[in-house]
């Protein structure tokens, strides 16, 4: 079979590669072996998984992902709130609402199904001031519009008998919205897809590719061999795969790949941004002082640092902003982004938190954990939507790039692969 060929024959060359690691060009290359494969999923973070499974269970197609980490879900699927979304901040018929709204169902459904840790809790997105309800009334409205069940405003002494920890003058109930375990979802989502023959390559990237006189090619690269790439460089790879259809999941590294495919429209790739976000847990408690979800009103680049819980009760708050400048292909390719949660970071979030949970105490915050999120646009110039290209848009027959899927890629997965599979499937 075409699939299990690819996958031994990139375990062989990898395995036979020996000395310095080679840099090159993404030109023809006729002593770099080749293999054909029938679909390839460049990716497996909780789109690229969702992606396998639904190609290789309901298209009956030969999958391979390939992916450049060593196990999958390593990067913006296990670096993020684990919230399940309502659908309530997008503009209406955008992707990002058809597929989180979309996605929302499948997803509960999928969880009662198979066991995976979830819980409704629900949400209040919460004004702190009275200058601010105007646009409670906004995300009310955009999100019935959207078709979210269930929106209730209430005014703010509802909502701190709802939740005695909290101030806010005015909010809203989302009642739809949750908690996920996204490691138990992507480990099952995985197993029903290697269970229908989907086989996943690790520790391997794809580096660039080509398409020309009718044929699609990737480049392929053993991810350690990119690791001392002097940022100058041609890449070389390791192997080519001549696939019939490509999906681009690949997240960070999503922008960068679609550039490095020559012969499609590159025109029509957006500029790619990156915006990093710390968390921090609440720590010297015994029991969590939230039972919902609690969102401030959104900001630029995000929704601002908002309360999170995870299934064992400890509260997060978080993502903040930080926009990152700078970033090489390779370091997106193999996640190569700083990670880290300086102590002192604290201090900005303190005065963000305090506006509604005012009796947040010095000292009680910890660094948890940061996750960078894979943009469209930057800095004040407002949200974009999802961007799924395919032949209409860059013109290479059986290739589709996901683009910008960040927030709320989690909750919009299942919804992502059905429209995938469905755009592959004619």
């Amino acid at each position: 079979m075409m699939r299990r060929n690819a996958s031994i024959k990139i375990s062989r060359v990898f395995a036979a590669a020996t000395g310095k690691p080679r840099f090159l060009s993404t030109e023809m290359h006729n002593s770099v072996p080749e293999e054909a494969a029938d679909a390839v999923v460049v990716g497996a973070g909780v789109v690229g998984i969702a992606v396998a499974r639904e190609l290789s269970m309901k298209l009956r197609r030969e999958v391979l992902v390939i992916e450049s980490a060593p196990t999958f879900g390593t990067g913006s699927s296990s670096r993020n709130s684990e919230v399940i979304h309502a659908g309530i901040y997008y503009p209406p018929n955008s992707l990002k609402a058809l597929f989180c709204v979309n996605g929302r169902h499948l997803l509960y459904n999928y969880c009662k199904e198979h066991d995976i840790p979830h819980k409704q809790i629900g949400k209040l997105i919460v004004a702190t001031r009275a200058s601010e309800i105007p646009k409670l009334s906004i995300l009310m409205n955009r999100g019935i519009e959207n078709g979210v069940e269930g929106l209730r405003m209430i005014d703010g002494e509802e909502a701190m008998r709802m939740e005695p920890e909290l101030y806010c003058t005015k909010a809203l109930l989302s009642p739809v919205s949750g908690i996920i375990d996204s490691h138990s979802l992507m480990l099952s989502l995985l197993g029903e897809a290697e269970s229908h023959g989907a086989t996943f390559c690790y520790n391997t990237s794809v580096i660039g590719g080509k398409y020309e006189q009718g044929r699609l090619q990737l480049y392929v690269s053993e991810s350690k061999n990119l690791e001392n790439w002097d940022g100058k460089s041609p890449l070389k790879p390791d192997l080519v795969l001549s696939p019939r259809i490509v999906v681009n999941a690949s997240g960070l590294g999503a922008v960068a790949l679609s550039r490095r495919i020559h012969g499609p429209d590159n025109g029509v790739v957006p500029r790619p941004y990156f915006a990093r976000g710390c968390y921090f847990t609440l720590s010297n408690i015994k029991t969590s002082p939230f039972h919902h979800l609690i969102y401030p009103i959104p900001e630029d680049g995000g929704l601002g640092v908002h309360v999170t819980l995870d299934l064992n009760g400890q509260v997060r708050f978080g993502p903040d902003v930080e926009w990152i400048n700078g970033v090489d292909d390779v370091s997106t390719f193999l996640n190569l982004f700083d990670y880290s949660v300086p102590w002192d970071r604290a201090n900005r979030f303190y005065p963000e938190i305090r506006k509604y949970y005012p009796y947040l105490t010095d000292g009680s915050l910890e660094p948890g954990y940061a996750g960078v999120r894979s943009k469209l646009s930057g800095a004040t110039q407002g949200a974009v939507d999802f961007t799924i290209q395919g032949e209409d848009v860059h013109g290479v027959p059986g290739l589709v790039n996901l683009l910008g899927i960040e927030s709320p890629g989690l909750t919009s997965c299942m919804a992502i692969a059905e429209y995938v599979a469905a755009r592959l499937s004619t």
